[in-house]
């Protein structure tokens, strides 16, 4: 029975008897599905790399926006995700968002095969692909209503951290897939690269044939099967989405909230982008507040009968004060493990693979090739990967002695790893040999991923501890919104201050925020008066 009328899972025997086995298959479908969503919304960040090495015809900083590009649609396509499971139902969701991932992927691939094709072509992909980036707030969502609040913070740190290996997972498939002709000529013929390129063995010679296409074809692969599964496999909790209606109505309504979410991503990325795609006339962080608060306007205006009644009963948490401290902590979490997986690859191939040598007047450039360059796609893996594994860890570790104390301590690990791995990239970015700084760099990168993944664990376990189970599922697709836009301001910050000589800027200034977040913890959640302690 695909349709579940009695969920009732703080019920220590119905949870033994009847839920835990339905609660667990429906996690162990969702967890795949939600790591191909991660794979294709992030592949970008590797995809651009293997552009530059393969000298297609657009700019560092251009290859930087499809990053960025990717980052804001999957953050915003967060927003009308956090409230699908109660409008449409968990299993007709999942199913279709997660078949929704073939046209990106299918996109990409065709359009990779066409260098002479122009960058809003690329870009409209990229956007395309924030499918992916959406589908976490729907599965996260979904999945706090299967499980009991005593087991919220392990079911939430498996579903996302083992989902967000789809970062890692995509760092390595797509790097592998590429040296080779997977589909045979129904993918295209391979290009050449100009550059040295990589995969987690070692370095990749230029000249060698890669397919870059199928960054974009390998996905289908298991697409096609992990649909299947969704729709034969999971269920709708009818004591959580009550009015779905039929499969295909709850498939316009998905449709319907999606398209609308695309609307204020373009109208942002429109007035933000410079020249010659756009009109260049908002700040970042200007450009990301308008951006959300379009989208709710768009969600609250376009909503109708039943639909506008579920929004509106589910936009009772923005009165809650705690959905916004929660927002900002798992922004510390979530918005730097994302931002910085998406930002990384680039990051090295820029930072580490020229030398910085002074010109005959004394100014620094950053153009000449470093022969002895690390490669980005050998090693940007290593730090998503770390993050993902130990989100899990996190969750448990919360459940046993707190998320807020768990919090706080990252938080205190990320503000030190942040000013540290800062210093480093000043040092490399003004040295003729920047290779010699790259194990720290990495070794510290790796320290901030492992503790965002730790606290991103933490906080799934501090929102089922505060708020009741008709507004868990709402905030935490709301925080997992707002905090997905790391995956726009990290590669847009990380490149401005590597523009202007300064990359070192962009971390100090992640330390701050973390440092203020710190703050706010200790104020709502730990202090002696604190009006909900946890613990």
């Amino acid at each position: 029975m695909r349709d579940i009328k009695h969920w009732d899972v703080e019920n220590p025997t119905f949870w033994e008897q009847t839920g835990k086995k339905i609660a667990n298959r429906n996690l162990w479908i969702s967890i795949p599905a939600l790591l191909c969503g991660f794979a294709v919304w992030s592949m970008w960040s590797v995809i651009t790399v293997q552009m530059l090495n393969l000298g297609f015809p657009f700019t560092k900083e251009e290859l930087f926006t499809l990053t960025a590009i990717a980052g804001i649609s999957g953050a915003t396509m967060r927003i009308p995700a956090s409230f699908l499971i109660r409008l449409a139902g968990g299993r007709n969701t999942i199913f279709l968002t997660t078949a929704m991932l073939l046209a990106p992927a299918i996109g990409t691939g065709i359009a990779l095969q066409h260098p002479d094709w122009p960058l809003w072509a690329f870009q409209l992909l990229a956007l395309w692909s924030g499918v992916g980036g959406g589908n976490f707030a729907s599965s996260m969502s979904n999945m706090s209503t299967f499980f009991p609040k005593r087991l919220q913070g392990t079911a939430l740190g498996l579903n996302a951290g083992l989902g967000n290996f789809g970062v890692t997972t995509m760092q390595i498939v797509i790097p592998l897939v590429m040296t080779v002709g997977l589909l045979g000529a129904l993918a295209g013929e391979p290009m050449i690269l100009q550059k040295d390129s990589g995969w987690i063995f070692g370095k990749i010679a230029a000249g060698t044939p890669t397919w870059i296409q199928n960054a974009g074809f390998a996905w289908v692969l298991s697409l096609v099967p992990l649909s299947l599964l969704c729709w034969f496999g999971m269920n709708n909790l009818k004591t959580v989405s009550p009015d779905t209606g039929s499969p295909l109505m709850a498939f316009l309504k998905i449709i319907y909230l999606y398209s609308l979410a695309f609307i204020p991503s373009i109208l942002m990325l429109y007035l933000y982008l410079p020249a010659p795609t756009g009109l260049g006339l908002l700040n970042m962080w200007i450009a990301i507040p308008l951006d959300i608060m379009a989208a709710l306007l768009v969600m609250r205006l376009a909503a109708f009968g039943s639909m506008k009644e579920n929004i509106t009963k589910q936009f009772t948490i923005f009165k809650n004060k705690h959905t916004w401290s929660m927002t900002a902590l798992y922004v510390v979490t979530f918005g730097s493990f994302i931002g910085f997986s998406m930002a990384l690859p680039l990051a090295i191939t820029v930072i580490f693979g020229f030398q910085h040598l002074p010109d005959a007047a004394g100014v620094m450039t950053h153009t000449a090739k470093n022969p002895n360059a690390p490669s980005a796609l050998t090693y940007a893996w290593m730090g998503p990967f770390v993050g993902a594994a130990v989100r899990p860890v996190g969750g448990w570790i919360s459940d046993k002695v707190g998320g807020s104390i768990v919090t706080q301590i990252i938080s205190t690990m990320m503000v030190i790893a942040s000013i540290s791995v800062g210093y480093v990239m000043m040092q490399a970015y003004a040295s003729p040999t920047p290779e010699h700084y790259f194990p720290a760099f990495l070794g510290l990168f790796i320290v901030l991923f492992a503790a965002s993944g730790i606290g991103n664990g933490s906080t799934f376990r501090s929102v089922g501890f505060i708020f009741d189970r008709t507004q868990a599922g709402p905030v935490l697709g709301w925080t997992s919104a707002v905090a997905a836009y790391g995956a726009f301001i990290a590669p847009v910050v990380i490149g401005d201050q590597i523009k202007a000589g300064t990359p070192e800027n962009a971390m100090y200034g992640f330390a701050i925020f973390y440092a203020l977040c710190l703050v706010l913890n200790w104020w709502f959640y730990l202090r002696k008066n604190s009006e909900i302690k946890n613990p």
